[in-house]
């Protein structure tokens, strides 16, 4: 039920964008979505989110800036070890040169530079361009 809500609140995100919407707002959250949007804003493709009542259905009002061209969850559980990202990243990215795709490691969310970094797979559980 997590992934589906993510994919709802992404592609909420990415049509707002499209028809060059500042601000958009989420509802139902988890914590999923606010760990997914949080690696979103530290690599500059959205402004700032709030997240209001999140004990409750709660809402997350975000920020947008105009980066976000596209972004999806995966549905589905697909595992990736750590010598398998660079392949599944070239495979799931238009370009090299932008997008992340973001993976739930046991260090936590993480995007495929940093779980590279820290040498982790995971399950993969999207990817924003």
């Amino acid at each position: 039920m997590g992934r589906r809500i993510l994919n709802d609140a992404l592609r909420k995100i990415v049509n707002a964008e499209r028809r060059g919407k500042s601000h958009v707002e989420l509802q139902p959250i988890s914590t999923l979505i606010s760990s997914f949007l949080n690696i979103m804003k530290d690599r500059g493709y959205i402004k700032n989110f709030q997240v209001y009542d999140p004990h409750r259905v709660g809402r997350i009002t975000v920020e947008l800036q105009g980066r976000v061209k596209d972004s999806m969850a995966l549905t589905y559980r697909q595992d990736i070890k750590a010598r398998d990202i660079e392949q599944y990243r070239l495979k799931a990215l238009p370009t090299k040169q932008w997008g992340y795709v973001v993976i739930t490691t046991p260090d936590g969310v993480l995007d495929h530079e940093e779980a590279m970094k820290r040498n982790v797979g995971g399950q993969v559980l999207g990817y924003f361009h």
